[in-house]
């Protein structure tokens, strides 16, 4: 079975950009309109992972393939903030992740103690703000899953956050973090002889799981934002004021994919150098020993 497991529809709320945040939605994707993409798209499960909501579920729990998940925004101890996806859960354990995910070390009881499975989304990427070392030794201990194939991401960023999955032997996921609807399925996870929805998550718990498809780049970046700019210039009509702006989207998503690449050199680095307080492995001198929160 295969899954996009990093989907975004129109209740993943408003843009974090400053202003825009005012009147901009994160993406304007109508649910029922992805799961029916997504399946014409090849896709066995089906699954909307929207900021800290699980509104967009709602059309889609009859479906026998769709199961609940969700990316939560999180604040670690350093606090700094971190993008986790939580998969396969229910009404009840949205409430309480929601509840708890201002402290890291009680939302990682709950998710351990559920059996949920959990992961770092979008590694190395600035999208969430400067990090700490400290966030990479929480993540070595008590993360059992990191995305590794984002294709939204450039290929150089996904390669790193790969390298880094393969060195402490982490669960890998893959996904489109799709927030228009053009890029939904061009990343997702399999699990091979799995199939339902249960099968599918015990089986990447089990560390059965691959991860397929492409990176992200400039130009993909650059069509992303114009999409969800016309999103937003249909629900919002005086926004088409802003349209002449499209111009330098092009310039804008150089500058964006230039820097996430930037960060994901320089926090590799240190990332590994994190990781080496502990032991020696072959890829970044660490020898990974993640704890096992999910065996």
């Amino acid at each position: 079975m295969i899954c996009d497991m990093h989907v975004h529809t129109r209740h993943s709320g408003m843009c974090t950009l400053p202003i825009l945040g005012r009147f901009c939605r994160e993406s304007y994707n109508d649910p029922l309109a992805v799961y029916q993409t997504l399946k014409r798209l090849g896709m066995t499960l089906v699954t909307i992972t929207d900021h800290d909501s699980i509104d967009g579920a709602e059309p889609l729990r009859g479906f026998p393939d769709f199961f609940l998940s969700e990316e939560v925004t999180c604040r670690m101890p350093s606090g700094k903030q971190v993008h986790v996806g939580v998969y396969g859960i229910t009404e009840r354990n949205h409430v309480e992740i929601q509840r708890r995910r201002a402290d890291l070390v009680s939302l990682l009881i709950y998710l351990t103690e559920k059996r949920i499975l959990f992961s770092v989304n979008h590694v190395f990427s600035a999208l969430t703000g400067r990090r700490s070392s400290s966030d990479f030794e929480w993540w070595q201990s008590y993360f059992p899953a990191y995305e590794s194939l984002n294709a939204s991401m450039p290929a150089t960023v996904n390669k790193k956050a790969n390298a880094l999955a393969a060195a402490q032997r982490k669960i890998e996921i893959g996904g489109s973090d799709s927030h228009s609807m053009i890029p939904l399925g061009r990343a997702w996870t399999e699990v091979r002889g799995a199939r339902t929805p249960h099968e599918f998550l015990s089986g990447l718990r089990a560390g059965q799981g691959e991860v397929h498809g492409t990176s992200g780049n400039a130009f993909t970046l650059a069509r992303d934002l114009f999409l969800v700019g016309t999103g937003m210039m249909r629900e919002r009509s005086w926004t088409l004021l802003l349209a002449p702006l499209a111009a330098f989207l092009p310039v804008i998503s150089a500058i964006h994919s230039a820097h996430e690449e930037i960060f994901a050199r320089r926090w590799f680095v240190r990332a590994c150098n994190a990781s080496s307080r502990r032991e020696t492995s072959p890829l970044c001198n660490s020898a990974p020993t993640p704890r096992e929160v999910l065996a």
